[in-house]
């Protein structure tokens, strides 16, 4: 079935803007969004994703209370939740496999509702803004679509991406919103930074930087975070973007070289060393378990003993 705008049917498009023009609630919505004051969210709330991941749960979930991701600039973060169940999913998407992953995002949220009659299907995009290659663009048309051809009727509720989501300071183009947290009690979605970004962000990353596709990385009936078994193949040659400056990193790693986080040229650096240090992905997951994280009492993700398997890494975050 479609998409739906305050329960009107979206008719076809040939673009965001027409959308817009044709929608004029979803601007007024995405402007209120993107002028929100960022929140600085504490790790013993979170359950943070990356790049070409997502996760999903339940507001009866002990451990987790806010899933959030950032560091979105060409990509997009997706939030889709069942009002019924108040079952949601947050993924952050890049582009690489749209249509599969959206037809993941809504499987996901289906297992966590035992009756999809009971409530609907509500979604909100976020991410992107007015870049030179038009790669926001692009992305934002093809999530658009993708959620258009699926069964269900999906409730669009917030629409901030590409021109929706674009500022311009000096000049250049940049995203207004970065970060999103959404409260899985509440089902309230936000601006936000995430401090912490783990556990586990540098293998997680590497993941992606290899060209893992994307994955879940919560159990949400066990309360824990599943991260792997994953595998990559040994390459070398990476070792001379290590010597390379950062504008070098920029222009060949990323798609909005002018506006990315400041940590993006470390991060990728530490990604690399990381992938030299453990060339082998099977080493690190001794008879192809996962590493499993619980929240402790205190409040941190603490790997759980019969799955404490030594990471060697130089250095990011954990």
């Amino acid at each position: 079935m479609p998409l739906f705008v305050n329960g009107e049917r979206i008719a076809s498009h040939g673009s965001t803007g027409e959308l817009f023009k044709r929608y004029p609630e979803l601007q007024i919505t995405s402007k209120a969004f993107r002028e929100k004051k960022p929140e600085t969210i504490d790790s013993k709330l979170l359950l943070y994703v990356q790049q070409r991941e997502l996760a999903a749960t339940t507001p009866a979930d002990s451990s987790v209370t806010v899933i959030g991701s950032d560091d979105a600039t060409t990509c997009h973060l997706v939030i889709l939740r069942h009002t019924g169940s108040g079952a949601t999913c947050l993924a952050h998407c890049d582009g690489s496999s749209t249509r599969s992953e959206v037809s993941l995002i809504i499987k996901t949220v289906r297992v966590l509702t035992a009756n999809l009659k009971e409530g609907r299907f509500e979604l909100h995009l976020i991410g992107g803004f007015l870049d030179d290659l038009s790669t926001s663009c692009d992305l934002s048309r093809q999530l658009l679509a993708a959620f258009s051809q699926q069964k269900e009727d999906i409730h669009l509720l917030t629409c901030c991406i590409t021109e929706l989501n674009d500022s311009v300071v000096c000049g250049i183009h940049r995203p207004k919103v970065y970060g999103v947290g959404v409260n899985v009690k509440t089902g309230e979605i936000f601006p936000a930074t995430f401090p912490h970004r783990g556990p586990e962000e540098l293998l997680r990353s590497a993941r992606t930087f290899t060209g893992g596709q994307m994955v879940n990385i919560y159990d949400s009936p066990g309360e824990q975070i599943r991260i792997g078994p994953y595998s990559w193949l040994s390459n070398k040659d990476i070792s001379v973007w290590l010597e390379q400056d950062d504008q070098t990193i920029l222009k060949h790693m990323s798609t909005s070289p002018l506006v990315e986080p400041p940590h993006f040229v470390t991060h990728m650096k530490a990604t690399i060393q990381f992938l030299l240090e453990n060339p082998r992905a099977e080493t690190l997951f001794p008879g192809g378990q996962s590493h499993v994280y619980k929240r402790s009492a205190h409040g941190s993700w603490d790997k759980a003993a019969d799955c404490a398997v030594p990471v060697h890494h130089s250095g990011g975050n954990n």
